[in-house]
């Protein structure tokens, strides 16, 4: 059945160069009071950028008149659209170094009208980059090169719409340009979710999530957008086509496989048909202390192997539990919470509590059935939690490096895997700035084999090096996790900036199937450039 889009609208404006809203950044005085905190920042933040300081060249191209309502060249428009959300990025805006600003910014509306702009760049040596809400952080929006006379940023956004939901299969046709809360707006009144939640979602898009094989909060169980996918429309430079929506299919290699996490390197997705749940009708939640970190991944470990199934499993290191405000005491935090559609979850709860009381686990009081928990814990991680990328902008004002790069290992490997990314981290980042580094850690997905160590790292930098200090620290990082064979991402994308680690992770063989995909699908080698595949 149809359903009735519904589109929030928001007088908020987004930052151009840095994360979210604009009206949302520390001011002057909250980033002087951080920047405190870290030995060796600059005395008074950078100024915000201006985009009219920007080195904005004139257009390299002109669409014809059929597309020109569709296209911009705002100069507004087209700094928003130069980069993605990671530090490289708003520490390069901050410095006035935003790289290669794309020329052109589209905005289609159906797929014909994304063909036609194929079709038109394909013919006169413009670049397209698709571009959802530009939250990326590994360099996935950025045109890097010099190959093209033009380049296009093509934003999907005003594709925005749910347009069918078929509530006997319970799932949806959506627009790929759909933001996270205006997808979300449209299912609520049919009492269905995708329940998919990135960090990102109030910024990224259905088609986003799709392109970098995101990731979202949920620890266990469906946690990436792969296993949401029922089919999916695409529109490339040799045409376009959908899969079948299908529960399951084992006819030979999947086409929905080729295009989630291609980075718009193959073709533009437009639409998706995605597996929808009901929305949960009881929750529970508790934080859970440990004096002991390694007992602490025993726990979560045990838990991971149980049939228990946590919607939220995060562990926080004594440094990051202290950061978010979870703990004041050195304990690591582990933040614990159940939910269901049709079933209370008081009782999986306990029996969760059992487990992390056996290997040292101290627990706070529970709550059950309110959407926003009581626990202080709980609630002092959450709020940090959708905080803290604009506190790292905030800090990046400052002066300082800080970021947070993502990895998954088996358990086996995680313990070491912790010790050398904190001890040779630790040593490359001293050793880039003479300042020493916070390094925390944290858990944020759990699997029956493994788990998924996030770390984030804060020195002060040196004026103008930023970008080539964390490219230092980051390096030595892909060092200790390729020893350790650990993936270079786990929750999103490999873009520009992950690329030589990827490809250390990837068969030979199938780096052939994917130049060969690459060659059918756009031969005109318009799309995204650079990005996977030579």
């Amino acid at each position: 059945m149809p359903a009735t889009p519904s589109h929030p609208g928001t007088a908020r404006t987004r930052s151009w160069w840095g994360w979210g809203h604009a009206d949302a950044h520390p001011d002057d005085a909250e980033c002087t009071a951080m920047g405190a905190l870290l030995p060796g920042t600059l005395a008074r933040p950078l100024p915000i950028p201006r985009v009219a300081d920007l080195p904005l060249a004139r257009p390299g191209a002109t669409p014809p008149p059929a597309l020109a309502h569709l296209v911009t060249v705002d100069h507004e428009a087209r700094a928003a659209h130069a980069m993605g959300k990671a530090y490289r990025d708003v520490i390069r805006a901050l410095r006035g170094r935003p790289g290669r600003i794309p020329d052109l910014v589209a905005r289609p509306t159906d797929d014909q009208e994304v063909a036609d702009l194929l079709d038109w760049a394909g013919g006169h040596g413009v670049a397209v980059i698709p571009f959802g809400g530009g939250s990326s952080v590994v360099g996935g929006v950025e045109y890097r090169g010099d190959a093209h006379r033009a380049v296009m940023s093509l934003d999907l956004t005003s594709m925005d719409r749910v347009l069918e939901i078929d509530t006997a299969s319970r799932s949806a046709r959506i627009q790929a340009g759909a933001l996270g809360p205006v997808l979300e707006e449209q299912l609520r009144p049919h009492g269905l979710t995708l329940r998919h939640f990135p960090q990102s979602f109030e910024f990224s898009t259905l088609g986003g999530w799709l392109a970098t094989r995101a990731g979202g909060h949920y620890a266990t169980g469906r946690t990436h957008i792969d296993d949401f996918v029922q089919s999916l429309h695409v529109v490339t430079p040799a045409g376009a086509g959908a899969s079948w929506r299908l529960p399951a299919s084992g006819a030979g290699p999947s086409p929905d496989r080729l295009f989630l996490g291609s980075e718009g390197a193959l073709g533009v997705i437009t639409e998706a048909w995605m597996r929808l749940q009901e929305r949960p009708r009881y929750k529970a939640s508790t934080s859970v202390a440990f004096a002991d970190f390694d007992q602490a991944l025993d726990a979560v470990r045990a838990l991971a192997q149980s049939d228990l199934a946590p919607a939220n499993c995060r562990l926080l290191d004594s440094g990051e539990a202290l950061l978010s405000g979870a703990s004041h005491d050195g304990s690591a935090v582990l933040v614990l919470g159940f939910e269901s559609a049709t079933t209370p979850v008081d009782a999986r709860l306990a029996s969760a509590l059992d487990v992390v009381r056996a290997h040292g686990g101290h627990c706070a009081a529970s709550t059950a059935d309110r959407d926003a928990p009581s626990d202080a814990a709980v609630n002092a991680w959450r709020s940090t939690f959708l905080r803290m990328p604009y506190l790292r902008d905030g800090l990046a004002r400052m002066g300082a490096v800080v970021e947070t790069f993502e990895t998954a290992a088996t358990w086996d490997t995680i313990p070491a895997l912790i010790d050398a990314v904190r001890t040779e981290v630790g040593a490359a980042a001293l050793k880039a700035t003479g300042h020493p580094a916070t390094i925390n850690c944290r858990l944020t997905h759990v699997y029956p084999d493994g788990a998924a160590p996030y770390f984030t790292v804060a020195v002060a930098g040196r004026p103008g090096d930023e970008v080539e200090i964390w490219d230092d620290i980051k390096a030595t990082a892909n060092d200790v996790l390729h020893r350790h064979r650990a993936t270079i991402t786990h929750h999103h994308a490999v873009g520009r900036d992950h690329r030589p680690a990827y490809d250390l992770q990837r068969p030979e063989p199938f780096t052939l199937a994917l130049r060969a995909a690459k060659d059918a699908l756009d031969p005109h080698r318009i799309l995204n450039p650079g990005v996977l595949i030579d």
